[in-house]
């Protein structure tokens, strides 16, 4: 049997009077690369938000549990605490501290001195373009630059979970196949994902498993190849059909 490391029933999210998440089920198995796919506001990054506990003043209801545990209404903080790590949209990379700092501080839960420092070396060989910049800002780095950096600053805390939330987006054609290759990287190494992605051709491709969501409801999921040949999410997100 498949070892749940979150999963989401009925979950609904409420802004005002706007119901922006209508209901949703949704689980991710140790393990898998799920992608969750949909058009601009269909309530994707919404999702990720109430999983981590930081949407503003909000509406949340149902249950959303995490390694069996509830942690609807829980401190992010705490989640970091508890390997739960998420890279958010548009990055949010320290600035003003180095590559090699920012990357201190995605460890900042632990102790081992010695671990930390072999997992920076170990990112910087999945990410050899922060290695040759480690002592530079992380302001003056490109955009997908930035991403790499914010994925590897999230994988110092070992996440048993990582929330990834549109990576590709605002990156060139060349550096949004780079940033699929790492994600499939990570993945291959046993890190287990939630993908939330525009790109839904790269984002199945990647992906064990995929859903769509719409206007804030989850309308089709199953494996990741058979819905890259399901003519409906073709004609829908794919640009074919």
């Amino acid at each position: 049997m498949a070892e749940n490391v979150l999963k989401i029933s009925n979950l609904k999210v409420a802004y005002g009077g706007i119901k922006a998440v209508k209901g949703i089920d949704l689980e991710v198995n140790k393990g898998e690369l799920i992608t969750l796919i949909g058009a601009n506001g269909a309530g994707k990054t919404t999702t990720l938000k109430a999983i981590t506990g930081t949407l503003p003043q909000c509406k949340v209801e149902g249950d959303i549990h995490y390694l069996g545990k509830s942690i609807k209404g829980r401190d992010s903080f705490e989640l970091v605490k508890e390997h739960l790590a998420m890279v958010p949209e548009g990055r949010g990379v320290f600035t003003r501290m180095t590559i090699h700092e920012n990357l201190m501080m995605g460890a900042y839960t632990r102790e081992d001195k010695a671990g930390v420092t072999a997992d920076i070396d170990k990112w910087f060989s999945v990410f050899p373009r922060l290695k040759e910049r480690s002592g530079q800002l992380a302001g003056t780095l490109s955009g997908g630059e930035q991403q790499m950096l914010a994925m590897a600053r999230a994988l110092m805390c070992h996440p048993n979970l990582l929330l990834l939330d549109e990576p590709s987006m605002g990156l060139s054609p060349i550096m949004v196949e780079k940033i699929f290759e790492v994600v499939r990287n990570v993945s291959d190494q046993g890190v287990t994902i939630l993908l939330v992605e525009q790109n839904a051709k790269l984002a199945l491709q990647a992906a064990h498993r995929g859903y769509v969501m719409d206007s804030g409801v989850i309308t089709m999921s199953g494996n990741a190849k058979d819905m890259l040949d399901d003519p409906k999410v073709q004609a829908a997100y794919l640009g074919e059909g």
